[in-house]
């Protein structure tokens, strides 16, 4: 898959509209409080709302081991 690029050759960025439910990119991008990004592919954007409960749910596991005292050590 090749990477689409600007006018200026920088490569395009997605985003996802969390109050449009839709992928925008850098040519129609609306205002930044409503956005989820970038994104490196189309794809990615699609799957914003997706990923971003998954780290939410690994973060509060995370909370609830640390906050019991189960944190793992570095």
């Amino acid at each position: 898959m090749s990477t689409e690029t600007t006018e200026g050759g920088v490569p395009m960025a997605y985003w996802y509209n969390v109050a449009r439910g839709r992928v925008e990119d850098d040519s129609n991008k609306s205002k930044g409080e409503d956005l989820l990004g970038p994104y490196e592919t189309y794809a990615d954007a699609e799957q914003a709302l997706q990923h971003a409960a998954d780290n939410t749910e690994r973060w509060d596991d995370e909370d609830r081991r640390w906050n019991q005292g189960d944190a793992e050590e570095d």
